[in-house]
């Protein structure tokens, strides 16, 4: 059965996804006094392009890359316990998680480069930017959490906090959890560390060329995102969870960063790297040695 979750999980994850993107629609237009599209619009949205017949490609890369981006994500998704069920996440820990969730971005910056697109360019180039300035903050989370539970596998990071909310890992990981949280608007790619995307700037930087089946993958490849990076932070600090506690984990999380990213303006490329290595680091750090002198 478990086997069989792990071919299931990933479909039901971009299921999930899709949803969630559209009601960071919802949940942004209500912020701006509008209604919003109904919920189901992203899964009718990428039937419709993955049902494009004709498809304008700029080579092998082109075509790979999208593919390159969903199979890393998902590959990624299948090592952490997801809605209580541990799938591959015996198998691997938090150090393998973060290399692949790395292969996803990267797969998406060949396919754009192969484009040859100036705003496709400059989009993969700030992505690349402010990434050096997340992941610093990021991975002193990840770390303090590896330093507290003494383990680097999420499963048994899950099964740690088990017996309700007063054994999350939220409480005494308390700063090394905002340091991530800060951290997750940037991998979420939110406000005000959208600089990659842009839409009034470089009309929308790495999928600016992308059309039909392989726009429709690059959405498959967001909700996989969205499920597999708000897992990460469930994971960590908030305990896992069964079916539905996981999901209004990951949704909290996510909905968190869209109210954010609704009523804050965009950060100067430059700006955005620079703050990420000065309050965030230093939290993650702080937390860090917090962990360790609480484990010690």
């Amino acid at each position: 059965m478990n086997w069989l979750w792990v071919v299931l999980m990933p479909f039901v994850a971009i299921l999930v996804g899709l949803v969630y993107q559209t009601l960071a629609r919802k949940i942004t237009a209500r912020i701006h006094n509008r209604y919003g599209p109904p919920v189901w619009q992203n899964i009718l949205d990428t039937l419709k392009l993955l049902g494009k017949r004709r498809n304008i490609t700029h080579g092998v890369m082109f075509s790979l890359g999208p593919v390159m981006a969903v199979g890393g994500m998902a590959l990624a998704l299948l090592f952490i316990p997801v809605a209580g069920v541990p799938l591959l996440s015996a198998h691997g820990d938090m150090f393998l998680v973060l290399y692949l969730i790395v292969i996803a971005p990267l797969g998406m910056a060949l396919a754009a480069g192969e484009a040859a697109n100036p705003n496709a360019t400059v989009g993969i180039a700030r992505a690349l930017t402010v990434m050096l300035g997340y992941e610093v903050a990021f991975a002193a989370a990840v770390l303090s959490a590896i330093v507290y539970y003494g383990t680097a596998n999420p499963l048994e990071m899950v099964r740690l906090q088990a017996g309700g909310p007063a054994h999350w890992g939220l409480w005494p990981l308390i700063v090394p959890a905002i340091a991530a949280e800060i951290a997750m608007q940037g991998i979420l790619g939110e406000k005000p560390f959208d600089q990659a995307i842009a839409p009034h700037e470089i009309a929308s930087g790495p999928m600016v060329e992308f059309g039909g089946k392989y726009l429709g993958f690059l959405l498959i490849f967001k909700s996989l995102a969205i499920i597999t990076e708000t897992g990460i932070f469930t994971v960590l600090f908030l305990g896992g969870g069964n079916w539905w506690s996981f999901w209004l984990k990951t949704f909290a999380v996510f909905a968190t960063a869209v109210l954010i990213n609704g009523v804050m303006p965009r950060l100067r490329i430059g700006k955005a790297l620079s703050w990420y290595w000065k309050a965030p680091a230093a939290i993650g750090v702080l937390g860090l040695l917090i962990a360790y002198l609480w484990r010690v």
